[in-house]
C-alpha cells in the first residue's frame, strides 16, 4: 500500500507513552516510528498524530475523527477501546457497536483504516478483564472482515507477553516494544522496510516466585525504605513492617494518646510532621486488640 498521509487517531498507547523523546519534549511511540519508515521509503510523507492520553472511544470519536476526515488521509489508524475497558462496567458488546461506528465514518469518508486489537492483559489486576478484552478483540476482528481493513493483531505478539515489553505502569510499551509495534504495522499494510522476524527475539524469562519477584509492587526495599510483612495484625505497622513499639514511639499522635485508650487524645498532627518510621529487621508483631466487654451491673 502507498502512503502519502497517514493520520493517528487514539488514546495513550498512540500518543507514544512511554517512549520519550531524547530531548524529552515529549514521546515518539510506535506512531511516530511507523511514519518515519514510511518517510524512508517514501519522502514526503504528511503525518499527523492526533491521540491523546486517556481519551474514552467516544472522546476520539467526537474530537479526533473529524479532524482526521478533514485532512483526507491515505491512512487512518485507529487504536481506543482500552481505557473503556478499564472501566468496571465496560460492556465490549457496546463497546464493538461504537467502534464500528467510528470505523465506518471513516470508510465513507474514503480514508483507509489500521485496526489495532487488544493486547492479552497477564499481569494482576489487569488479568480480571481479559476476558472482556478477548470478545472485545473478537468484534474487533469482525469488524475488520466486514469493512475490509488493515488490523495489527497485539494480542497474538509474543513478544508483548513478556514484561521487560512493558513500563513499570504495566499499561505502557518501553521504546523497543513500540518499535516492534511500528515494524508489525508496516508488515500488515505491506509496506516495505525491515520485519519483526529480522529483529533479535525476547526471551521470555520463566515465573519467578513472590520472594523474587521484580514487578514495581513487589520490589525488594532499599535501604531507606519500609518492607511490608506479609503477616500482620494491624494496617501501619504491616506496610511499614516495623515492631509495633517503635511505630507508637515514634508517631506523635500515637504518643500522645491518653494512658489505657485505644484513641489519640489529640488534633491529628499534618503530614510535614509526621516522620516515617525507620525499617526493621523483623519487629514483634502486635498482638490483636480485644476490647473488653463489662456485663452490665
Amino acid at each position: 500500500m502507498e502512503v502519502g498521509s497517514f493520520v493517528a487517531l487514539g488514546d495513550s498507547f498512540t500518543e507514544g507513552l512511554d517512549d520519550p523523546r531524547a530531548d524529552q519534549s515529549g514521546y515518539r511511540g510506535w506512531a511516530d516510528r511507523f511514519a518515519e519508515m514510511l518517510a524512508g521509503q517514501r519522502p514526503g510523507v504528511r503525518y499527523a498524530n492526533l491521540a491523546v492520553r486517556g481519551k474514552l472511544l467516544r472522546e476520539v470519536a467526537k474530537e479526533q475523527v473529524p479532524q482526521a476526515i478533514a485532512m483526507a488521509p491515505d491512512l487512518v489508524s485507529l487504536a481506543a477501546g482500552g481505557n473503556d475497558m478499564l472501566r468496571p462496567r465496560a460492556d465490549p458488546d457496546v463497546l464493538a457497536e461504537a467502534f464500528d461506528e467510528v470505523v465506518r465514518t471513516l470508510l465513507m469518508a474514503g480514508c483507509p483504516v489500521l485496526m489495532f486489537t487488544g493486547f492479552d492483559p497477564r499481569f494482576p489486576v489487569l488479568r480480571l478483564i481479559r476476558g472482556k478484552v478477548a470478545a472485545f478483540n473478537m468484534h474487533l476482528r469482525a469488524i475488520a472482515d466486514r469493512h475490509q481493513c488493515y488490523v495489527v493483531d497485539l494480542w497474538s505478539m509474543n513478544v508483548l507477553r513478556d514484561p521487560r515489553a512493558w513500563s513499570a505502569d504495566r499499561l505502557h510499551l518501553t521504546p523497543d516494544a513500540h518499535r516492534r509495534v511500528a515494524l508489525r504495522a508496516c508488515e500488515v499494510i505491506g509496506a516495505p522496510g525491515a520485519s519483526t522476524t529480522d529483529l533479535p527475539a525476547i526471551v521470555v524469562r520463566p515465573p519467578r516466585s513472590r520472594s523474587h519477584a521484580t514487578t514495581p509492587w513487589q520490589r525488594p526495599p532499599s535501604s531507606t525504605s519500609c518492607q511490608a510483612k506479609n503477616s500482620s495484625y494491624t494496617l501501619i505497622p504491616r506496610l511499614t513492617s516495623c515492631s509495633y513499639s517503635t511505630w507508637i514511639r515514634t508517631c506523635p499522635v500515637m504518643s500522645a494518646a491518653k494512658p489505657g485508650s485505644g484513641r489519640p487524645s489529640g488534633p491529628r498532627a499534618p503530614a510535614a510532621a509526621r516522620p516515617w518510621p525507620a525499617a526493621s529487621s523483623r519487629g514483634a508483631l502486635p498482638r490483636r486488640f480485644v476490647p473488653q466487654r463489662t456485663s452490665p451491673s
